[in-house]
């Protein structure tokens, strides 16, 4: 019997404390800090994956973040659950929160995306932990609050699967957002909006670059910081998210990767138009050296701070957002 009760106590203490670690708050400093790590590509076993755990643990034990999100790419090889272990224990052993997306890589090997998701939502402190919406398509889709000094919400955070690859014979290349994705994306942000009589500030993550992209950052009038070393390899097709978070007014920035080489932050109307920094290794391309995006908010502002922080610390790029005479 005492076992027993012993058991359920436990158990009851870490469906507690896992409750209270999904409500995200702003600190008491009014600040919110979120880490970025995309296209990790990570290889259950391998030798340059470990540099990409190493490279996670530091910056975590550095930074310690009330929040981390994977864009894409994270495991791309077999056996697919035992990476996805290895990775999320970097952040569920600190008892972090996290959202996690898909990228054109993540289900290609033994498990459909579907079953990536299924297993991926099974995870403790996973913030997006509806596998799939009926009606929407795509898997983790999702969004949440970050909660304010008086309890309310302040801020939101969207969490997006942005597809894999064309399913349209006509059409070569990545995939899109879906209609039915935009239009779920509107609604959401209208609720929000309605909830609070207020827009709330509001950022987005998904994988694949939107077509603006390349737009905003051909057009040497519009601000940027960091730098662009391939094209950007965004879908051929534009079905107007990016038109959606311009007229609902809440989204400031856009977090993707899939573009290894690309870290940079350019200002398209008043949204940032981002890249995280790729976080693998020698499993694939990468830029000269592997990281992280970090990105700070500010309760009650319509800002955010961000820079890129490489596996040894240095620190590229350092931005208020939005610049200097743009608010």
């Amino acid at each position: 019997m005492k076992n027993k009760l012993l058991s359920l106590f436990v158990l009851l203490f870490w469906m507690s404390t896992t409750a209270m670690a999904q409500e995200l708050r702003f600190r008491s400093d009014s600040t919110f800090r979120i880490v970025q790590f995309t296209d990790i590509h990570y290889k259950a076993g391998a030798e340059p994956s470990k540099k990409s755990i190493s490279m996670m643990q530091a910056t975590l034990d550095e930074l310690k973040p009330d929040l981390v999100v994977f864009t894409g790419d994270v495991v791309v090889s077999n056996p697919i659950k035992k990476g996805w272990d290895e990775v999320l224990e970097v952040v569920i052993s600190r008892k972090i929160p996290y959202l996690v997306t898909f990228g054109n890589h993540d289900d290609e090997k033994e498990l459909k995306r579907h079953e990536v998701a299924a297993y991926v939502v099974t995870k403790p402190y996973l913030l997006n932990k509806t596998a799939s919406i009926s009606g929407v398509d795509g898997y983790l889709n999702g969004a949440v609050a970050i909660k304010g000094k008086s309890g309310a919400n302040a801020a939101i955070l969207y969490a997006m699967d942005s597809q894999a690859y064309s399913q349209n014979k006509r059409v070569g290349g990545y995939g899109w957002f879906s209609h039915n994705q935009v239009e779920w994306f509107r609604k959401t942000s209208a609720s929000y909006k309605e909830s609070r009589k207020d827009t709330l500030p509001a950022l987005a993550f998904f994988h694949i670059p939107l077509p603006e992209y390349k737009i905003a950052f051909d057009d040497v009038k519009n601000k940027r910081r960091g730098v662009r070393y391939e094209n950007e390899c965004a879908p051929q097709l534009n079905t107007g998210m990016y038109t959606a978070m311009l007229e609902s007014g809440d989204v400031m920035g856009t977090f993707v990767g899939h573009d290894h080489v690309n870290d940079y932050l350019v200002d398209y109307n008043g949204i940032a138009l981002t890249y995280g920094c790729f976080s693998g290794s020698e499993n694939t391309y990468l830029r000269t050296k592997h990281g992280a995006r970090i990105i700070e908010l500010k309760e009650g502002k319509r800002e955010f701070k961000t820079y890129i922080r490489e596996f040894d610390g240095a620190i590229l790029y350092p931005i208020t957002y939005p610049f200097p005479g743009k608010k």
